[in-house]
């Protein structure tokens, strides 16, 4: 169905506080679900709010405080409190985006937290103070290593962000064939998953949502990939957080914010960045092929259009659900 922004964002909304979460936490979980709807990411959207829900109803909205418990003036390391991530990532980046302002250049880890969202979310926050930043987060062992059938590390998001003359350049991927969130979403729809992204919990490959996420999902990349998640897994730890964490809890991210300036001009780095940007674009396609983009031209495209139209399309099935939880 069809619903305006405004309408989505007040289900949302009510869904959190209906879950006792307070407003401030309501109101931040929900500006990010509806970005990712902007974005056109709908598993990371309306379909998250279901998930947040099944959590909460096994564990509650952790009431103790979260706390920085390192600070100096170029780090810190933060106890989520088993808050969710939206909100914890939020002060994360909020604490490095300000120290590296001061100093130059900050790392701050964050952990036992859980669903983290779009590392884009908050890389576009450090771009618009002309900051570079490096993300990147780890999760419960969902995904099996290049080779295995058994889960061993995260969905495992890793985001790169670059402040630019012109629109910042993002890059933001999982490390896993297929996410998390899509296998819910296709769980909750009753809908089958692609081949060859999951294992059964005999190690079998499976296209049943409800068979991956007892088994394990298959690694991006091939051995690069899982490479990579594997590293993600231990920056995790690196943030203070287990090396696998249990489910849907203890996550670790550790965000890196640098101020350009420390090393160059600025001003020349944006337009470097700028520059480069167009001439990624600007390469000849493949015979047939459509124009090139760079990362984070579809997602900042889709925004602006659906941002445009005030209307997102949300699986029927996903509303009623949110209505019920709602009410």
């Amino acid at each position: 169905m069809r619903m305006t922004l405004e309408e989505a964002r007040a289900l949302v909304n009510q869904v959190m506080l209906s879950l006792k979460y307070d407003a401030a936490e309501a109101g931040a979980i929900a500006d990010h679900l509806i970005d990712c709807e902007l974005r056109g990411v709908t598993y990371g959207g309306l379909a998250r709010a279901i998930s947040i829900a099944e959590r909460t109803s096994r564990t509650g909205v952790s009431q103790a405080p979260i706390r920085v418990i390192k600070d100096t003036p170029v780090s810190a390391s933060i106890d989520g409190a088993d808050h969710i991530g939206y909100v914890v990532a939020l002060r994360a980046m909020d604490l490095a985006i300000d120290k590296a302002s001061v100093s130059g250049i900050a790392i701050v880890g964050a952990n036992n937290t859980w669903y983290t969202g779009m590392l884009s979310y908050y890389a576009e926050m450090a771009a618009a103070r002309g900051l570079v930043s490096i993300i990147a987060s780890n999760a419960s062992p969902w995904v099996a290593p290049h080779g295995a059938s058994e889960g061993r590390f995260g969905t495992n998001p890793i985001c790169v962000g670059f402040p630019s003359a012109d629109e910042p350049v993002i890059w933001d991927i999982g490390t896993s064939a297929i996410m998390h969130a899509e296998v819910k979403l296709a769980q909750q729809l009753g809908q089958p998953i692609p081949e060859g992204v999951a294992f059964d919990r005999e190690g079998r490959p499976t296209q049943d949502p409800t068979a991956a996420l007892a088994g394990a999902f298959a690694a991006w990349g091939g051995h690069k990939g899982s490479g990579l998640g594997i590293v993600v897994q231990l920056l995790g730890a690196l943030a203070g957080g287990p090396a696998i964490p249990g489910e849907l809890a203890g996550f670790g991210m550790a965000v890196i914010a640098i101020r350009p300036d420390v090393l160059t001009s600025a001003d020349d780095f944006a337009r470097n960045v700028a520059s480069y940007a167009d001439s990624v674009r600007s390469a000849r396609p493949i015979k047939g092929g459509p124009p090139v983009r760079m990362p984070f031209d579809r997602s900042r495209a889709e925004r602006r259009q659906r941002l445009a139209d005030n209307t997102i399309e949300v699986a029927d099935a996903v509303h009623s659900r949110l209505v019920e939880i709602a009410g």
